[in-house]
């Protein structure tokens, strides 16, 4: 029977390489997400701001 040494430092940079991929993927998602919605929201012709509300701009003066 072979038993293999994995060192603490290889696990280490394995974890950060896997946590790497996951947050890369994690925002690929989230990009192509957005722009298959702003895409269908310009098919279907729909504003994304229709039903929010919208307060007035603050006028500051100088006294």
């Amino acid at each position: 029977m072979m038993f293999a040494y994995i060192d603490p430092s290889v696990m280490s940079y394995t974890v950060q390489a896997i946590a790497g991929v996951a947050i890369a993927l994690g925002v690929v998602f989230g990009v192509f997400w957005r722009k298959v919605k702003k895409g269908t929201n310009k098919v279907l012709r729909r504003d994304e701001n229709s039903g929010k509300e919208v307060e007035e701009e603050i006028e500051i003066k100088n006294v």
